[in-house]
């Protein structure tokens, strides 16, 4: 019986996220202010009372997710996780909870892989579609064909449970294997209003960039494992840590398979810290024999 920790990704921002923890906890508080000093504006504010749309910039919600995620950790009274992942973003709030990354060096680290995927956005259309009640192996079919026979980019990017798949690519890519998903007998495939293709080939710029960044961090030996989106098994060796971290950009977030790896090594408790409860529902898809709860 082993207890693992979950840190969700982007998209389960909302207004008001952290607010409870900045006006009753001073070692919350301490920690917005000391993000509002490195990022160099008061995210604070944004998180507390901004908007929605102001809250879908990715150069935003990509800072306020793992800032609220962290803190809510840091001040959570429980155990010690004994196994740590995050979905996509997440997992560098995961790096957090297991201490290979300093709090300062993993924020300024998420707001460079925020920024440099919002340029890699704005040089190319391109989205995301989520996929339903079609096999994985159809979906990851379906999208070597268009590839193959319209040149256009469209990969499997995202695992998140049996039956649901996101796939990411250029506009014409996304549309294209959509209409093929739902000939083949897909319950959805819903094109999602992003305003890019996160974890395909188009963010091989965010790819570089972030990768410098990384390489120029201190990555500290884990106090217990991580389980990565790219290899979905555990990993605790700084410099594999490293490199898959800076893989995840172009590749696919393997959050069924990961999930699975955790249970399959003795994972009987999972609790999500951060915004939202979409990694619960997650989780309990693909494990039902598991429990679930959440620190917000």
């Amino acid at each position: 019986m082993k207890l693992a920790y979950v840190f969700p990704g982007q998209g389960s921002q909302f207004t008001g996220m952290g607010k409870n923890l900045y006006e009753s906890l001073p070692k919350a508080k301490q920690l917005f202010e000391q993000a509002n000093d490195i990022l160099g504006f008061r995210i604070s504010d944004v998180m507390f009372s901004g908007t929605d749309e102001e809250l879908r910039q990715t150069n935003i919600t990509q800072p306020a997710v793992f800032l609220h995620s962290v803190i809510a950790f840091e001040t959570r009274e429980a155990a010690t996780p004994e196994m740590v992942a995050g979905h996509s973003l997440g997992e560098l709030s995961a790096l957090v909870a297991n201490k290979v990354l300093q709090f300062e060096d993993a924020l300024k680290l998420v707001s460079i892989r925020a920024k440099a995927m919002q340029k890699a956005c704005e040089l190319q259309p391109s989205t995301m579609a989520a996929v339903l009640a079609l096999a994985d192996e159809k979906v990851e079919e379906i999208c070597a064909e268009v590839q193959n026979e319209t040149g256009e980019i469209v990969v499997a990017a995202n695992y998140n449970c049996p039956g649901q798949l996101v796939i990411s690519g250029s506009v014409k890519g996304v549309e294209t294997a959509c209409e093929r998903m739902k000939a083949a007998g897909a319950k959805r495939a819903l094109v999602l209003p992003v305003g890019g293709a996160f974890h395909s080939p188009l963010m091989a710029p965010a790819k570089q960039e972030l990768a410098a960044a990384i390489e120029s961090t201190v990555f500290a030996h884990p106090h217990c494992p991580v389980y990565q989106n790219v290899v979905a098994k555990a990993v605790t060796e700084a410099s594999e840590i490293k490199r898959n971290l800076i893989e995840q950009l172009t590749a696919a977030v393997r959050w069924t398979q990961s999930v699975q790896a955790m249970a399959a090594d003795g994972a009987t408790n999972f609790i999500e810290v951060g915004p939202g409860k979409v990694l619960q529902g997650l989780v309990q898809k693909i494990d039902r024999n598991v429990s679930v709860a959440g620190v917000s």
